[in-house]
């Protein structure tokens, strides 16, 4: 997980994606998916990121 965003965000506001966009304007594979537990917004990359986010 690169980042978290609360998904209450004000109306027409989608910090999450426009981080997710940077990101992958870096190069990386980021992309958005919502974790409905926290009610939020995490921008990731599929791989050893992720992996070692599920094993902490």
């Amino acid at each position: 997980m690169l980042e978290r965003f609360p998904a209450g965000g004000p109306r027409g506001s989608w910090p999450a994606e426009e981080f997710a966009r940077a990101r992958r304007g870096e190069g990386q594979r980021a992309e958005v998916v919502m974790d409905l537990a926290t009610d939020a917004f995490l921008v990731i990359v599929r791989g050893q990121e992720v992996e070692e986010c599920a094993a902490a």
